[in-house]
């Protein structure tokens, strides 16, 4: 059976809004992680057989096929394609997934998969109507087609984060304590993060970490919606960034002289109900360690966004997951989330903590829009 390999994987440091990258053209971003990737792995750029993007609201300075103009951008061949994938938050993990596919398949050999995000310069959700923006409301959700199924009900990242918090019996506090704890974390692993970050001019380091925060400060914030246990504390943070990976045949290992990191042993997408919108990650991993045969105490290092605490709480409890083995250097709460390029930046930490460590197998999934978890699984060589 074939297999897939990544051979390296490198990021941007990650900006808050309105900070170091807020100002970076989103396919300068792309560029700048795709020729770390290149000199990092030391493969001929002419060999890629396609480039493939993820990316949310492709308007402005993302609109265009990013993948392809990050690629020319670069200064790389012409005649290597490019290919841009939104599937919302999971946008860069599905770009993964297709690069792993069409290696698997036989009908490609080198990949570039990534991601990038400016929502410095495009705020979430740009795309929709003015009214509609930051996720308050959405388009489809005034299709007739749609309200005869799911009705007239708000469908919203911040209502589903709610109900995830109310149905679980999540408390402000658990979720407080648990935002805290992926602050610490990624505080203590900046040293960490300097083996798979490509600095972008003088900035190394990721924004997001909080030193000055604080369960006191927490309590303090308004809730988002009233009567929520959900803050912006609690939430992940709007962010800028971009990441790649290399995904090889064993044909392009053998030609290439390239030694791989990791070979995708799983990859899968599940749906779940679109107005809870962030519950997919349960039967996504439920469904994904069926098929692997897999169980929680084989898999050393899970991967689950922080889009808001409530879905990594909850999913930890229908999973099974513990804490020590989840999101071991933060999250996006405290790392941020550019979206289009979280997918990737998660799986670039993953492959390099299961070098740090000597795991075998790690676990990724994420929440998307529309109610939607990608999973992969890795396992380091």
């Amino acid at each position: 059976m074939p297999e897939a390999y990544v051979v390296d994987a490198v990021r941007t440091p990650v900006g808050r809004r309105g900070g170091a990258l807020a100002g970076v053209h989103s396919a300068d971003l792309g560029a700048h992680v795709i020729t770390a990737l290149v000199s990092r792995t030391g493969i001929d750029p002419a060999a890629v057989d396609d480039v493939i993007f993820g990316c949310c609201d492709t308007i402005g300075s993302q609109a265009g096929d990013i993948a392809r103009t990050a690629w020319l951008v670069a200064g790389l061949p012409e005649h290597v394609p490019g290919v841009t994938v939104d599937r919302q938050c999971g946008s860069s993990q599905q770009a993964v997934h297709f690069a792993a596919q069409g290696v698997l398949s036989g009908t490609v050999d080198l990949v570039v998969a990534g991601g990038v995000q400016n929502m410095s310069a495009i705020p979430i959700s740009s795309a929709m109507t003015v009214g509609q923006q930051f996720g308050f409301s959405t388009p489809f959700a005034e299709s007739p087609g749609w309200r005869a199924r799911y009705g007239d009900q708000e469908v919203s990242q911040f209502r589903s984060a709610r109900m995830i918090a109310e149905k679980w019996g999540l408390s402000r506090r658990s979720l407080e304590e648990f935002a805290l704890e992926s602050h610490r974390r990624a505080l203590a692993a900046v040293e960490v993060f300097a083996r798979e970050i490509a600095p972008v001019g003088s900035f190394s380091v990721d924004e997001g970490p909080r030193r000055d925060t604080s369960l006191a400060r927490m309590a303090g914030l308004p809730p988002l919606e009233e009567g929520s246990p959900i803050t912006a504390a609690v939430a992940s943070q709007i962010s800028d960034g971009a990441g790649a990976m290399l995904i090889a045949s064993e044909r392009a290992v053998r030609v290439h002289g390239l030694t791989p990191r990791a070979r995708v042993h799983h990859l899968s997408v599940c749906g779940a109900d679109p107005v809870w919108m962030l519950t997919a990650p349960i039967p996504a991993t439920q469904r994904a360690l069926a098929k692997t045969g897999l169980t929680v105490d084989d898999i050393d290092l899970f991967e689950c966004n922080e889009a808001f605490a409530p879905v990594v709480l909850a999913w930890m409890r229908e999973t099974g997951v513990p804490h020590g083995k989840v999101n071991v250097n933060g999250g996006g709460i405290a790392l941020g989330h550019s979206i289009g390029a979280t997918g990737v930046r998660l799986m670039t930490t993953l492959l390099h903590e299961l070098d740090r460590t000597g795991g075998r197998y790690g676990l990724q999934v994420m929440c998307e829009g529309g109610g939607q978890a990608n999973v992969t699984i890795l396992e380091r060589l």
